[in-house]
């Protein structure tokens, strides 16, 4: 029941985030979401769940801080706590910072690996989902008032780390918060330019991701180790899973290539070329360590991994199969019909 109780407020507190239109009720509703999203981060009482939960509350609780500075510096220069009415450069900066430190971008990132590297796989999957669409549809509303260059600064770094970051890991969830770090990197990268491409990508993003960390979960895969014999498993899931990697790195014509698509014509658009190529070169990254878990994953097979031990799991019942594989499945391949 008290679980119930929590996960509803922690629906509730997102919902009215995007509904508010005043900084201090999006301050207040944000914080709400922060208190209840813990309980879920340090459920498991081991000491590294209470250090991810701790980390988390921390990062969360200066971003707060920030935000609220921000909002009242531009209550006392406007008269308003209208989120539309910050024309101020150093309050839009500031608020800015404080919302991609919550969604977890370059410089204000290195909380990210390490809270997910200690929450359980489906507290992973809110934290990379769920918890980035307050601080996201505030980043909308503020995107005409955000410096152009500053964001794009944002992006870049993002987008270089975020690969750069994943490229060593063996850890799965780890290398899915660096992923998270760089398909930040391209949602900033064009927030001020065209917004509407921002939310494409981060909610194609979101569509990725949660069937991605539904299959790890039902399979127990947690390392690289673990996907060379998730084959065991079911054979299906393991191949699924491998388009959703290739989808979310953003190979054509999957759809994590759509939004990708959209923000380089976009940045061509803007005369920002150099820019644009230099963010598709860093997208080599990410998609070097996909590449890599893909290869681990369907190519693999007995007896080449016969070295490795097969881990033992849980067998996956048919109902969880039929419900979850259509969805990832519809996730993988149904945006690139809507190019023109």
């Amino acid at each position: 029941m008290s679980t119930a109780m929590i996960f509803v407020g922690l629906i509730l507190s997102t919902i009215l985030v995007t509904a508010s239109n005043s900084w201090l009720l999006a301050w207040l509703c944000l914080e709400l979401n922060t208190l209840s999203i813990l309980p879920f981060i340090s459920k498991t009482k081991h000491p590294r769940a209470i250090e991810a939960a701790t980390k988390y509350f921390l990062t969360q609780a200066t971003a707060s801080c920030l935000l609220l500075l921000a909002g009242t510096s531009n209550a006392w220069l406007t008269g308003t706590w209208d989120m539309t009415q910050m024309s101020n450069k150093l309050t839009s900066t500031t608020m800015l910072i404080a919302l991609t430190m919550k969604m977890g971008t370059v410089p204000t990132h290195f909380w990210l690996p390490e809270v997910l590297q200690g929450s359980t796989l489906l507290t992973a999957l809110l934290i990379s989902t769920w918890q980035k669409i307050a601080p996201m549809s505030l980043l909308f509303i503020l995107s005409n008032n955000i410096q152009p260059t500053f964001a794009l600064t944002l992006g870049l770094l993002s987008t270089t780390f975020g690969g750069w970051g994943g490229m060593n890991q063996t850890q799965l969830r780890k290398m899915m918060a660096y992923s998270s770090i760089a398909n930040m990197g391209w949602t900033v990268i064009t927030l001020t330019h065209e917004p509407k491409a921002s939310m494409i990508n981060i909610f194609t993003y979101i569509i990725l991701t949660t069937p991605t960390f539904l299959l790890m979960a039902l399979t127990s895969t947690k390392t690289l180790q673990n996907m060379t014999t998730m084959w065991s498993t079911s054979p299906l899931a393991t191949t699924t899973m491998a388009l959703l990697l290739l989808s979310t790195a953003g190979l054509p014509p999957l759809t994590g290539f759509l939004p990708k698509l959209i923000i380089v014509n976009e940045l061509v658009t803007q005369n920002l070329t150099p820019l644009a190529t230099m963010t598709m070169m860093t997208s080599l990254l990410t998609l070097s360590f996909y590449l890599r878990t893909t290869y681990l994953t369907t190519l693999l097979n007995p007896p080449s991994s016969a070295t490795s031990a097969t881990k033992w799991r849980q067998k996956m019942t048919k109902n969880k199969t039929m419900i979850l594989l259509p969805t990832a499945t519809t996730s993988t391949f149904m945006m690139p019909a809507l190019i023109p």
